[in-house]
């Protein structure tokens, strides 16, 4: 079944099939001390520079509560966009794990700004009052939008002048490079990020995350809070494998223009309808948008998507690496024939 529900929902990249049955060769070492996962850490430094330190972890949820484990303390306090991930879509497991308080910041679209996290920092020294100490950022946001790079890095200036953390959601950190033009350590390490959740699971790969570390102080404890926090894979080399074709064959970067093309060219269709309003710009591979009841109901019928808001009649529609032009053709005549035009 094609839909537009998320790009979760799309296959594996043949590339990355092929690198996790290459990977199933004889025996190997357990626990990362194998050919793969030593091969994936040197591309990773390659990408993202020597700074760079991976962890591979089984997935995103995981990846986030390994990397604020390991800049916070139980005590301390994390500060995120209201309509984060780790608030809103992780169950609590961020909060849980590391015994923080998650302080969740309103945004009119989904990104934070100095301005709003400035306020939050209070009360430090003060034993009766969490500590803030880390922000968690997504790019791309919960809301499809990207911040530019000097917008990462005023963040990340004024958390380093208050010895705090940056740590970088990146699940879709390829769509946000593609629609920037920039590569991937330009909008991580280079901007300022101390900590980063890399995942592919939503760009063509099958599954895992890396959580990397650009702050070496952090790279001794991580070894220990990715095993504690049940993320340690025995058979590590089918995660890791992953990573090399999806990195040296530029697969990261090919997968999400397309999955962002084909985007904007939803946006398009989507455009020529006056009943149809956008409440975020259109900056990566999902589309935010509000519609008539009826014209929904009926939509809902043919494509299966999820409502963001069904108070207003808020859609997200999301494209993939493998959205095809059949997909964005049927998508088209479905909605010309619901709205009668």
């Amino acid at each position: 079944m094609r839909s537009f529900a998320s790009d979760n929902n799309s296959g594996v990249h043949p590339s990355i099939m092929d690198a996790v049955v290459g990977a199933n060769e004889n025996h190997a070492l357990g626990y990362g001390d194998d050919f793969w996962t030593e091969s994936a850490v040197k591309v990773i430094r390659e990408v993202f520079g020597e700074k760079a330190m991976p962890f591979f972890v089984f997935n995103g949820t995981g990846a986030n509560s390994v990397a604020l484990q390991a800049v916070t303390r139980p005590y301390n306090s994390i500060l995120c966009a209201e309509t984060a991930h780790i608030n809103v879509d992780e169950c609590g497991a961020p909060a849980k794990m590391s015994g923080c308080m998650i302080v969740a910041i309103p945004t009119k679209d989904g990104k934070l700004t100095p301005e709003l996290i400035e306020p939050h920092l209070v009360n430090f020294g003060f034993c009766h009052h969490s500590q803030p100490k880390a922000v968690y950022i997504s790019q791309v946001s919960e809301l499809g939008t990207v911040y530019t790079l000097d917008e990462i890095r005023s963040i990340a200036d004024l958390l380093h002048s208050y010895n705090m953390y940056l740590h970088m959601d990146g699940a879709r950190l390829a769509n946000a490079c593609a629609y920037l033009d920039c590569s991937l350590k330009e909008t991580t390490v280079d901007a300022g990020v101390d900590i980063l959740s890399f995942g592919g699971t939503k760009n063509g790969m099958l599954m895992g995350e890396a959580v990397i570390s650009f702050r070496e102080e952090l790279v001794d404890s991580l070894q220990y809070i990715r095993k504690q926090t049940a993320q340690l894979a025995s058979k590590l080399r089918y995660l890791s494998a992953q990573f090399i074709p999806y990195l040296k064959e530029g697969l990261w970067l090919e997968n999400a223009r397309h999955a962002n093309r084909k985007a904007f060219e939803l946006a398009e269709i989507l455009g020529k309808y006056p009943e149809i309003h956008f409440t975020q710009k259109v900056e990566s591979n999902q589309l935010f948008f509000t519609m008539p009841e009826k014209a929904l109901q009926e939509l809902q019928k043919r494509y299966f998507f999820y409502l963001w808001n069904e108070a207003n009649h808020e859609v997200r529609l999301v494209t993939s690496w493998d959205t095809t032009d059949e997909d964005i053709y049927g998508f088209a005549n479905t909605l010309s024939e619901i709205m009668g035009k």
